[in-house]
């Protein structure tokens, strides 16, 4: 009985051993023949697409920009010449004045009196000096005849000519109080914006020292901003009001302002302090776009430089090497550029050397470009450009 178990249980082992073994044969070929055909005939990357602009040589302006703020051309504080009750205010807060207009009314009555007196002074004067000279004249002829002595007559001189000083001195005083009375209107000294009022009517205020409120001239304003050192470098040194051609104006939303201004005003010595040129420009406003106190960018235009390539700002890489750009060589494979790169034109590097006319420059997938690597180059689409009517109501209904 036992061998005849042994001998059942034999023939079944045998049989899952030759299985075993032959599975392990069928794998070993199929792996060789993997590994064989692997070996010999690995497939290639595809090439990676990229958009490409073609440069060509161009015109632009030699320019730089700065930060700037604007202020009135004339920004004048109304202060009142003579002290007084504030009665009145004349104008509305933040209209446009012009010169010569009533602004504020101080109380005239103390300074209606003062006149008064003086012009009554003055007639009294007037009356004294004329029986001066009657006296004058009387004794001269009693001088004739030798009735009175010579002292007589020229005390009688003296005495007119002390009253005429006198008539003077009354004069003046009253040209003094119709002044102060006409002081007493507060007007606007030039054409401008009018500020807030700083008092309120029925209060007390101070000739010369109280702020009632300030004017602004808006048309022409003046832009100030200053450049360093290494800008007036790239313009070709400091600058004079005869080497700005003309001065751009960048609102703060990024457009331009659609008027040019002139360079009005160039500091004559470099600031020690900052290292910089104080300049001022002047801009037309007759719409009141702009406002004193606005922070925009000026930029400043002294010529054109011909010869030089424009390449968005997103295809110029910086490294400690300097800046580069990828261009696609003639296998379409992409190649570093060492580039020479200036100022910014709005989107767009300007590349003064380092490309030549007709290079395909590189835009995009810059990250994922290595050297040598292939690369399936396509014509860049414009972003600002208008999409076609169909895209425009697709990403509608989107």
């Amino acid at each position: 009985m036992q061998t005849l178990n042994c001998n059942g249980k034999i023939p079944a082992l045998r049989a899952s051993w030759g299985q075993l073994a032959g599975m392990l044969m069928v794998t070993t070929a199929l792996g060789a023949c993997n590994n064989s055909g692997g070996a010999g005939d690995q497939a290639a990357p595809p090439a990676l697409p990229v958009s490409v602009i073609e440069v060509q040589p161009t015109r632009v302006p030699i320019s730089v920009e700065a930060v700037a703020q604007t202020e009135g051309a004339k920004e004048v504080e109304i202060r009142p010449r003579v002290g007084g009750i504030l009665l009145k205010r004349l104008y509305e807060e933040g209209t446009e004045v012009r010169a010569g207009q009533p602004m504020f009314r101080i109380d005239p009555v103390p300074y209606e009196i003062a006149l008064t007196q003086a012009r009554a002074q003055l007639v009294e004067q007037k009356a004294r000096i004329e029986q001066a000279r009657r006296e004058e004249k009387r004794l001269h002829d009693l001088l004739g005849t030798q009735a009175i002595s010579q002292r007589e007559h020229d005390n009688a001189v003296s005495d007119r000519a002390i009253m005429e000083a006198a008539l003077q001195q009354a004069e003046a005083r009253v040209r003094d109080a119709e002044r102060n009375l006409s002081y007493t209107t507060v007007t606007a000294p030039v054409d401008g914006v009018s500020g807030r009022f700083q008092f309120s009517e029925g209060a007390l205020v101070e000739a010369n020292e109280s702020l009632l409120t300030t004017l602004a001239q808006l048309s022409p304003i003046w832009v100030r901003f200053s450049l360093s050192d290494h800008e007036l470098a790239q313009l070709g040194g400091p600058l004079t009001e005869k080497g700005v051609r003309q001065v751009v104006l960048i609102l703060p939303d990024g457009t331009e302002y659609d008027r040019t201004g002139v360079l009005n005003f160039a500091a004559s010595q470099i600031d020690p302090t900052l290292g910089t040129q104080q300049l001022r420009a002047t801009f037309e406003n007759p719409d009141r776009r702009l406002l004193p106190g606005q922070f925009v960018r000026a930029r400043v235009v002294t010529g054109e430089r011909e010869g030089v390539f424009l390449v968005p700002q997103v295809a110029v890489q910086t490294s400690d090497l300097g800046k580069s750009v990828y261009v696609v060589g003639e296998n379409n494979e992409a190649a570093v550029r060492p580039v020479e790169a200036g100022h910014w034109i709005g989107k767009d590097w300007v590349i003064l050397g380092g490309l030549r006319p007709g290079d395909r420059v590189i835009v995009d997938n810059l990250i994922k470009l290595r050297p040598g690597m292939a690369v399936s180059p396509q014509p860049h689409a414009d972003p600002s450009a208008a999409p076609p009517p169909s895209a425009q109501i697709s990403g509608d209904r989107g």
